[in-house]
């Protein structure tokens, strides 16, 4: 049988998820009974939540086309450059991708971050223009824009020999001429059959077992799940192997217990599997990404691809606060450690070093998104955390200076809002290189900007812009640091007690700023409950209840009326907190507080720095 390994790649929300969805049922993966679910391949939470892929996951179709019966292990990764790590791991495994582009929005920042990491590995690229049927569709505009893209970048001769084909995810075709409409996605999977070529690896299956660990899985029945492509050889349970490091050291020997093959959405046991083909393989305890499974004969490691390193670090410790361990029951920092740890493990986008402090931990990672679903999936788990400010990961160059991560940045944003957004930008260190029209009453920007001036500014952005601008924003390089960016602009009211908070306390206080809690709310002494008008922090009393005397007077007993609070969400809160202030985490509430509580402290460290 034939046999195509092909990655589906592309900016975040240009529709991978569902098109990969229409192949599957297109290729008779449900039977007619089978219930179908939208974004199959989506499966976690917080992915379902959100509306993004945050985990890369392979999926395996039969097709019987022009070239006979063909398996397609299809690879669906993630969008977002905050889950690159995960996206620079799976294109070992595979010979070709589909790069899918939006018909309306066009070649955007991610696009590029993925396409240029799939070039350099020297994988033959199809371009599918995708959204043809929007009503601002500009496929011909978009197809130039992509071969620039691809030219730009350094794709050789054969690379540019790109094929292109147009399709309508949502609607299920796909044609390679629009003037001659399709109703299936037959010409897509013919295409990728004819395109893609083959695994050499075919040619190695009777030389020793070999497999790179590409994703690390853990199943409750069978341990740890190494998922990869063979290499050399074949897989038989049973079979005794060991586990080599980059370095090519022996980290541990053992048996397969189980090969499983992926098999539409599900992963099915088998007798054997050959090289070329994408398994997972169960029986090692401590191999992890990056190693080497082989038959014990072999000796050295196969090459593993090197990862970006992070740009973006906060500090993760326990929960110290007056209201600790009454929401979550996993507080010790030995169990936030060991949590920690085993996310670096399966994710290699991210590094956990301890801190001089045995309660807290540095987690660095590649953006506020992604640590923000990390956080946010140890919540779910019944964690109580507090979180630092986000801070960037500075690098040394050759001459001693400090270097600081810059981001691509480009934005789509209403004609009327372009100058807000361009003053705010530059007063933030971004500098911008192009702007244009993009359609529809749009203009986009696009700009270089320091990693650190966009921590926090997603959210003023979506205010200045009234919801409608489309930030997109991608690491580039390193430069020389450039100086001091102005912070938030405003203070934050701060309790001076611990207690309830009482309705009255805070519609007096309104006046005073936006409030974060509502009434009835525990708070203790040090925790933020709002946001100030005027630029200082403010000790305020949340508690102080309407006095109660014999003497009754016109408008005494009218009913208190408060604005409903602005209740942060996690990234919000993440991005909006100061040097001097963390994030406390549990499984039911998002707290504001400052790191010192007692405010006398406070006032003592100010005057010390």
């Amino acid at each position: 049988m034939n046999l195509r390994n092909v990655a589906i790649i592309a900016h975040v929300d240009h529709g991978k998820t569902t098109l990969v969805d229409q192949l599957l049922a297109q290729s008779g993966v449900f039977r007619a009974n089978e219930a179908t679910t939208e974004r199959a391949m989506d499966s976690n939470d917080q992915e379902r939540e959100r509306g993004i892929t945050i985990l890369a996951k392979c999926t395996s179709v039969l097709w019987n086309g022009k070239a006979g019966e063909t398996r397609i292990n299809i690879i669906d990764t993630p969008g977002h450059a905050d889950f690159g790590g995960e996206v620079e791991r799976i294109l070992g495994m595979v010979d070709g991708c589909v790069l899918l582009v939006d018909a309306e929005e066009g070649v955007m920042p991610q696009t590029k971050f993925v396409l240029t990491k799939a070039l350099k590995m020297g994988l033959r690229p199809i371009l599918c223009i995708n959204k043809v049927d929007r009503a601002h569709a500009d496929p011909d505009r978009v197809h130039n824009a992509a071969f620039d893209l691809f030219a730009a970048i350094g794709a050789t001769d054969e690379q540019l020999d790109f094929p292109h084909i147009y399709a309508s995810g949502r609607a299920g075709w796909a044609t390679l001429d629009l003037n001659q409409p399709s109703d299936n996605l037959g010409p897509l999977f013919d295409l990728i059959v004819d395109h893609v070529p083959p695994p050499k690896q075919v040619e190695a299956k009777d030389k020793p077992f070999q497999i790179l660990n590409v994703l690390i899985e853990s199943d409750p029945f069978l341990g740890r799940l190494l998922t990869g492509r063979i290499e050399s050889g074949k897989a038989v349970p049973g079979m005794a192997i060991k586990a080599l490091s980059r370095d090519g050291k022996t980290i541990e020997q053992g048996r397969i217990t189980k090969v499983l093959a992926f098999r539409g959405l599900k992963r099915q046991p088998v007798d054997d599997a050959e090289a070329g083909d994408i398994v997972a393989i169960a029986g090692m305890s401590k191999a992890t990404v990056a190693d080497t499974l082989c038959a014990l004969e072999v000796t050295e490691a196969l090459p593993a691809q090197p990862i970006d390193p992070p740009t973006i670090s906060m500090t993760v410790s326990v929960n110290d606060s007056p209201l600790a361990g009454r929401e979550g029951d996993k507080v010790q920092s030995r169990v936030i450690r060991d949590r920690l740890l085993k996310e670096a493990e399966a994710n290699v986008a991210i590094r956990v070093t301890e801190t001089g402090g045995k309660d807290a931990f540095e987690v660095a990672g590649r953006g506020e998104l992604q640590l923000g679903v990390l956080i946010e999936n140890m919540r779910r788990e019944g964690f109580e955390l507090s979180i630092s400010r986000p801070r960037v990961v500075y690098q040394t160059g050759e001459n001693g200076e400090r270097l600081e991560p810059i981001e691509d940045v480009v934005i789509d944003v209403d004609d009327e809002y372009t100058g807000v957004v361009i003053e705010k930008l530059s007063a933030r260190k971004a500098e911008l290189k192009d702007m244009g029209p993009s359609g529809a009453g749009k203009t986009r920007l696009t700009l270089k900007s320091p990693s650190r001036s966009l921590i926090g500014y997603q959210g003023e952005f979506l205010t200045d812009t009234r919801g409608s601008g489309v930030l997109n924003r991608v690491f580039s390089h390193y430069e020389p640091h450039k100086g001091a960016i102005e912070g938030r602009l405003k203070g934050v009211l701060v309790s001076n007690g611990d207690g309830e908070t009482a309705a009255f306390a805070l519609w007096n206080l309104e006046d005073r700023g936006v409030m974060f809690v509502g009434g009835g709310e525990k708070t203790y002494q040090g925790m933020i409950i709002g946001e100030n008008a005027r630029w200082d922090d403010l000790d305020v009393n949340p508690m102080k209840a309407k006095q109660l005397n014999n003497i009754r007077a016109a408008g005494k007993d009218e009913a208190v009326r408060l604005t409903p609070p602005r209740r942060p969400s996690l990234e919000q809160a993440i991005a909006y907190i100061e040097e001097d202030e963390l994030v406390e985490v549990t499984p039911k509430s998002i707290r504001l507080r400052k790191a010192v509580l007692n405010p006398s402290f406070r006032k003592k460290r100010v005057r010390e720095e």
